[in-house]
């Protein structure tokens, strides 16, 4: 995947395809079940929400890896 950024639209996913530490940070924020099912449809807002965690800090941690 050729994304330069983290979008609330991206599936959990397409968000391990972006940056390899994405993982730490989902998981950080209780998101561990990347082989389920629905990593593949549930999106990062949604994830956030069903994890009561907020999407724009979340997002905002994702998006800082790239300035590591």
């Amino acid at each position: 995947m050729a994304e330069d950024r983290f979008t609330e639209e991206m599936t959990i996913y397409q968000a391990l395809q972006v940056h390899p530490k994405a993982k730490d940070v989902l998981m950080k924020y209780g998101m561990t079940c990347f082989g389920c099912p629905g990593a593949l449809s549930e999106t990062l807002a949604e994830a956030a929400m069903v994890h009561g965690q907020s999407k724009d800090k979340l997002l905002e941690e994702l998006n800082a890896l790239f300035e590591e």
